[in-house]
């Protein structure tokens, strides 16, 4: 069947955002394009989410095998094969690709491999041809930023490149304390690494609640995993068989590679983007709302689009957009009811607000607090979980963020942020069942707290 000379909608980039809008436009009876430089699936499922936590579970299960003796099971670790672990990383990748792919076709998308760039607000020139659409959707995705002077090459890396390595570091740095940076000291760590994290601002993790920072800080400083807090790089330089960092306080480190994980940055470049006279924002598309850009017809999702950059955002996003495109009108998404999670050991899961921004926004005697320790959950017991879950309240009104630590904490992200986006009452959620023993007790011993009748933890 013949291509139409107009397609409903043209998306450029088939990240997570981009084919979640093509497989949602599609559905709705939308004739689709879909242009790709790389792979569909993009930086989350080739370069991102899916390969880290491929790694990281072959991490959990190196922990395993140290810690079975106490769980009264005697075996030896003997060695980590990067190999080995790279095989089941690209299994785990493939097999999901293979899938993304016969959904794409399966819905009838055009797939059009090839970088793509805009030539108007209607069309995406791909090699010789062009793409026409009467929609036009953003979805270029981001990629590894660096810090100035610091070259990517050799035993600088980017996450890109970490993942793919073929053998373990043994001490490796890593500038910045987020999310990537975390996962990849958490997981070198568990591969028998002694990282030490390097981090500008005053704790890990600083986007989380203050709370949360510091005892994953101190639950990292038992892994043997060291960190520098509150100060920047001022040089770096390598040799044959390490890298050295100079901080600004004078203090030098070296270790075999330096992980950059300083965040990401939009894939805009070269797209064509400003000469069609869309508004940018250092590299950013800034949208309203409902994702639109300053030019009628055209629409960003994604990491390109200011904000959490987040898979699941730029997922959400793709979805709502490709509603909009078919007429429909699903509700703003709103930021801060994101949730949010960091899959180092322990985890890091979060919604909502934490209690300095809540404090900022309604006042610091507006707000109420309530902390859940793990140490009285018995699932927790069982899998040797620390760590708590903290609780934000408007006195005397909803539940406006919720933040855990803890081994696998992340699974208990999906309650927390229906009570959070719903505007749940503690007493409400107190009223709930939670199944015993699971680690989502703890969720409902927290609300039993905040509510006035706390069971398992002191009043």
């Amino acid at each position: 069947m013949a291509e139409p000379a107009v397609h409903d909608v043209v998306i450029l980039g088939a990240g997570s955002g981009g084919y979640a809008a093509a497989l949602r436009a599609a559905q709705l009876g939308l004739d689709v394009a879909l242009v790709e430089a790389d792979k569909v699936g993009g930086t989350c499922l080739h370069r991102g989410c899916i390969p880290t936590k491929a790694m990281l579970h072959s991490a959990e299960v190196a922990d395993q095998i140290r810690e079975s003796a106490k769980y009264g099971v005697h075996s030896a670790l003997g060695g980590i094969d990067m190999n080995g672990v790279n095989a089941f990383k690209n299994g785990v990748i493939d097999r999901l690709h293979k899938g993304l792919l016969g959904l794409v076709s399966g819905r009838g998308v055009r797939l059009v491999e090839g970088r793509g760039e805009v030539v108007s607000a209607t069309q995406v020139k791909v090699g010789d041809q062009v793409i026409e659409g009467r929609q036009l959707v953003l979805a270029t995705g981001s990629s590894p930023r660096s810090l100035p002077g610091v070259t990517i090459g050799r035993r600088v890396m980017t996450s890109d490149q970490a993942l793919e390595l073929d053998w373990a570091p043994t001490n490796p740095l890593v500038l910045g304390g987020g999310v990537i940076g975390l996962e990849f000291a958490s997981l070198w760590a568990s591969f028998g690494a002694k990282p030490t994290v390097v981090e500008a601002l005053d704790h890990l993790a600083p986007n989380e609640d203050l709370a949360v920072s510091k005892l994953l800080e101190r639950s990292f400083r038992k892994r043997g995993i060291g960190y520098k807090l509150g100060v920047k790089v001022a040089e770096v330089w390598q040799e044959d068989h390490q890298v050295s960092v100079r901080l600004e306080n004078g203090e030098q480190l070296s270790g075999d590679v330096l992980l950059v994980a300083v965040g990401r940055g939009p894939n805009t470049g070269g797209a064509g983007l400003e000469r069609v006279g869309l508004a940018m924002d250092r590299g950013f598309v800034p949208t309203d709302p409902q994702l639109r850009t300053n030019l009628p017809g055209v629409w960003a999702v994604g990491d390109i689009v200011p904000g959490l950059q987040l898979a699941h955002r730029g997922f959400a996003q793709g979805i709502a957009v490709a509603e909009r495109l078919a007429g429909l009108s699903p509700a703003p998404l709103i930021e801060s009811g994101i949730p949010r999670v960091t899959y180092c050991d322990p985890e890091i899961a979060s919604v909502g607000l934490t209690e300095a921004a809540a404090k900022a926004e309604h006042g610091e005697d507006a707000i109420e607090t309530v902390e859940y320790n793990l140490a009285g959950n018995g699932k927790s017991q069982v899998l040797g979980a620390q760590g708590f879950v903290k609780l934000v309240r408007l006195a005397g009104g909803p539940v406006l963020g919720v933040h855990m630590l803890g081994r696998r904490i992340g699974e208990l992200v999906g309650e927390a942020q229906l009570i959070v986006n719903w505007e749940a009452y503690p007493e409400d959620v107190a009223e709930l069942v939670h199944a015993h023993p699971t680690q989502d007790e703890a969720i409902g011993e927290a609300f039993l707290a905040l509510a006035g009748k706390p069971l398992h933890a002191h009043a």
